[in-house]
């Protein structure tokens, strides 16, 4: 039977209706939901798919995630410090840089093989599923692209929980990363979170069952929280880095370095310089040479009070040693510190640099702020003992400055960090500067260290017997 033209009109007409009413219900993903439950459904859905994809595959997307990390990272980090209120956005903008940069991707999933009498066995590198990551505001962004790229190249998919204070940063990178797999031929929501933060969403995610593996990186509040959920957790938490500068040391170069990773970021790192502890031989010398950085600005007792009152917070006012660093002056600027005790024309200080007793609030709390505390000790011994204390056995991050080997050789064994810097500002430690990859969800407390594509893995075995085996 024949159609007559208006027939055919017609069903043409309902075919482009029902085309478009199921375009309408494929819209790409943006990987953003309304909540937490709508977020882990939409990665694990994402998973089973990305399950199928090969290793080759896999570093395809991360070398557009890569990319998309560059072509957006002056955007970003001016996001971030606009947003978090903390700072530097030329150096928020280099953290992203090297994230993009050396971040591992699947390199580092090694395959080991036994071959013997009974055959062959394999043990690999096996994806957990569906990771749930609770991110900083302190290195959102960087956090959230680093993770991501490791995540994912371990063949996992990745919910965001990022912190209120640098959400809407966090998301933006999120979506520029979504946008460039989709483009590179990905699957959607390979990177999910939720629109707005809310109280229960993290609590959701750690005790949903589709969230094989929780990774945190914040304070020591989150970090607890995370291992006692119950799931494979990977914390990064806090330190109090030290660093130790003796009389063998380079002078010049020590205080420069000093400085530089004091400064960078305005101290947000939690591997930067929070505290200087120096032996007696060179104090003076130290000091003289970070005054001759114009950047640098030596407070006095009188102003060192004034500061303390304004940047720490006191949970009893008659001990003057339980005190916490207040968050409205975390990773402010130098000049924005002074200013608030009313000095003026402190245009370009960098660093407040303060001459403390090793039991000053400077020294015992991680302030996060570009002020330097630096301690006079006797000797090596003396400097080793209150860096030890200082560190608070965080074991996240040391530095000494120093010639002499058996110096630095028991340094390294005794404060037992996850990070130990020779001779060079602290950022050299993630790979600024220095070798090796870089990340900057450092997990000391649960012992992976700097994490990579590797950690985010299950080890999973596979024997032949009596096959295979060639020789």
């Amino acid at each position: 039977m024949e159609l007559q033209s208006s027939e055919l009109s017609l069903i043409i007409e309902k075919v482009l209706k029902e085309m478009s009413k199921k375009e309408l219900k494929e819209e790409v993903s943006d990987g953003v939901f309304d909540t937490m439950e709508e977020a882990i459904e939409a990665a694990y859905e994402a998973q089973k798919k990305y399950s199928k994809y090969s290793i080759e595959q896999r570093e395809k997307f991360i070398a557009a995630m890569r990319k998309a990390i560059l072509d957006n990272a002056m955007s970003i980090a001016t996001l971030c410090v606009n947003e978090s209120g903390m700072g530097r956005i030329d150096h928020k903008y280099l953290k992203l840089k090297l994230t993009a940069e050396k971040t591992p991707g699947t390199e580092v999933l090694q395959t080991t093989a036994y071959t013997g009498d009974k055959g062959l066995t394999l043990v690999e590198n096996g994806a957990f599923g569906v990771i749930g990551s609770i991110t900083p505001s302190t290195n959102p962004a960087a956090t959230v692209a680093c993770n991501g790229i490791g995540m994912l190249a371990a063949g996992n998919t990745v919910v965001f929980s990022p912190h209120p204070g640098a959400f809407n940063s966090s998301l933006a990178m999120l979506r520029a990363l979504n946008k460039a797999i989709r483009e590179a031929g990905g699957p959607d929501n390979l990177l999910t979170s939720v629109k707005k933060p809310y109280l229960e969403g993290t609590n959701i995610m750690l005790k949903h069952d589709k969230i094989r593996m929780v990774v945190a990186t914040g304070g020591p509040g989150i970090v607890k929280m995370v291992l006692s959920s119950g799931k494979k957790a990977i914390g990064a938490g806090a330190g109090n880095p030290p660093v130790v500068v003796d009389e063998t040391a380079d002078i010049k170069k020590a205080a420069r370095d000093i400085i530089a990773g004091c400064t960078f970021d305005n101290n947000l790192p939690c591997i930067a310089e929070k505290e200087a502890i120096v032996v007696e031989a060179v104090y003076e010398e130290l000091i003289k040479e970070m005054k001759n950085n114009r950047a640098v600005y030596e407070l006095n007792d009188e102003e060192a009070e004034k500061v303390a009152k304004l940047v720490l917070l006191y949970s009893n006012e008659n001990n003057p040693h339980c005190a916490s660093a207040n968050k409205k002056f975390v990773g402010k600027d130098a000049k924005y510190i002074l200013q608030s005790i009313g000095k003026t024309n402190v245009d370009g200080i960098e660093c407040l640099i303060y001459r403390a007793e090793n039991d000053h609030p400077f020294v015992q709390e991680e302030l996060m702020m570009p002020i330097l505390p630096i301690v006079k000790a006797k000797n090596f011994e003396e400097a080793l003992k209150l860096a030890i204390q200082d560190e608070h056995g965080n074991r996240h991050t040391a530095i000494m400055h120093s010639k002499n080997v058996d110096n630095l050789t028991r340094m390294a064994r005794e404060i037992d960090t996850t990070i130990f810097v020779k001779n060079a500002p602290s950022y050299a430690g993630i790979g600024f500067g220095g070798e090796g990859h870089t990340t900057f969800t450092i997990a000391g407390p649960t012992g992976e260290g700097l994490t990579n594509a590797a950690s985010f893995t299950r080890q999973r075995r596979c024997t032949m017997v009596e096959s295979f085996r060639i020789v």
